[in-house]
């Protein structure tokens, strides 16, 4: 199983414009949207990978705790759909309708948000303070396929906290690490960081 790390984009940067169709409801959803929130969680995940899959159900309850508190939380997935119809839209669909997602879950065709915001994998998360500045950007917690490890989400809701507190997140952050995104033919990135493919 190909293994890729999150970029870890630097600390500060603010929130990049989105508008991207949500594969549930159909509607668009844009950052602007999502304005007016204590923080904004953004997420690149799919229904393929196996990375996402083992965490599915705690994305849905992070969505539940979080989302009362004001949180805005928004999914996105950037994946090729016709190499990987299993991430076309309607399978997204079915994927937050069977963990029972409350948060939008959007659809990048072009793969251009994905590239703005410097995601890699999935799943790749970023979170923002109100002032939609990025504070966080790493892993759920310490689970992978076949670790053994508990999902517990305990990296992403300590960040999640500490922007409901007014606080920074903790500094040390480690990268999420998942399937690399699955880009369409000649529309990879190049991407800074060497020895990350995609």
């Amino acid at each position: 199983m190909a293994q890729t790390p999150s970029m870890m984009a630097a600390i500060g940067i603010p929130a990049n414009h989105f508008n991207l169709p949500d594969v549930v409801t159909g509607q668009m959803v844009s950052l602007a949207y999502l304005a007016g929130s204590p923080g904004l969680l953004v997420m690149f995940i799919c229904a393929h990978c196996p990375f996402v899959k083992l965490i599915d159900e705690q994305l849905a309850s992070i969505g539940n705790d979080y989302g009362p508190k004001g949180f805005k939380i928004v999914a996105i997935c950037s994946n090729d759909s016709e190499s990987h119809p299993d991430d076309a839209p309607e399978q997204l669909k079915a994927q937050a309708e069977s963990f029972g997602f409350t948060f939008p879950y959007l659809h990048d065709d072009t793969q251009e948000v994905a590239k703005l915001y410097s995601a890699a994998c999935t799943p790749d998360f970023f979170v923002y303070d109100s002032d939609r500045r990025l504070v966080y950007r790493g892993q759920l917690d310490d689970a992978r396929p076949g670790n053994g490890k508990a999902v517990t989400g305990k990296d992403l809701r300590s960040a999640l906290d500490a922007v409901l507190a007014g606080k920074s997140p903790d500094a040390e952050q480690k990268p999420s690490i998942g399937c690399n995104i699955k880009w369409k033919i000649g529309n990879q990135p190049v991407y800074v960081n060497a020895g990350v493919k995609a």
